[in-house]
């Protein structure tokens, strides 16, 4: 077999394994909303997935693994995490808010299920609270990071540390359901409503 084929073949492996996490990623959250986190099984996980029980220990671990990948694909389709500690010099600073109420639309247009599941899960095993406090922690630090690499633009007055207060506030997805699923918002509407009123509240106009 020469080297070609065999680095064909490996990618095909390689897509094949990424297809079945995808369908138990998918599987569990469908499970979870169904049945809640502490009902459902690893084995009715991979019976819903249609693959072995044991396929689903090799890949996640726990549904804990499972969890932990249903918010990393989350995040992985928002960007939210690029946003937040990606350092980008070379662009304005409107881009860069412009970036997170795209990124923050996005995380709460599809995070409703999501943010379902951790409050579940949360609220009936200590380890998946702790990771959902961690999980947040993390937010509250990449949103300080994020106003730092903004200080030279920020308004007088006003440091790093209180205007990622402010952003911390303005994204919060109560924010985003009062506008949005209880007010009638579009999320367009919402999105261009966060740009304006993060660069009125922060920047050096």
């Amino acid at each position: 077999m020469t080297d070609v084929n065999q680095k064909n073949k490996l990618t095909h492996r390689q897509r094949q394994a990424q297809a079945t996490r995808k369908l138990i990623v998918a599987s569990a959250q469908t499970l979870f909303l169904e049945q809640g986190y502490i009902c459902t099984t690893i084995e009715s996980i991979a019976e819903r997935a249609g693959v072995a029980t044991s396929t689903v220990y090799a890949i996640f671990g726990s549904k804990r693994g499972i969890l932990r990948a249903i918010r990393d694909t989350w995040h992985d389709r928002t960007h939210i995490r690029e946003v937040l500690t990606s350092i980008q010099g070379s662009s304005r600073p409107e881009e860069r808010l412009e970036q997170l109420a795209e990124a923050t639309r996005k995380q709460w247009e599809m995070g409703a299920e999501v943010t379902a599941i951790y409050t579940g899960a949360a609220a009936a095993d200590p380890r998946a609270a702790a990771e959902l406090t961690q999980a947040l922690m993390g937010r509250r630090e990449g949103m300080q990071n994020f106003a730092l690499s903004l200080e030279p633009h920020l308004r007088p007055g006003l440091d790093a540390a209180h205007a990622a207060s402010i952003l911390q506030a303005l994204c919060l997805p109560e924010v985003f359901d009062e506008l949005v699923r209880r007010s009638g918002w579009t999320a367009d509407e919402y999105r261009d409503w966060l740009v304006q009123s993060m660069k009125r509240e922060i920047l050096n106009s």
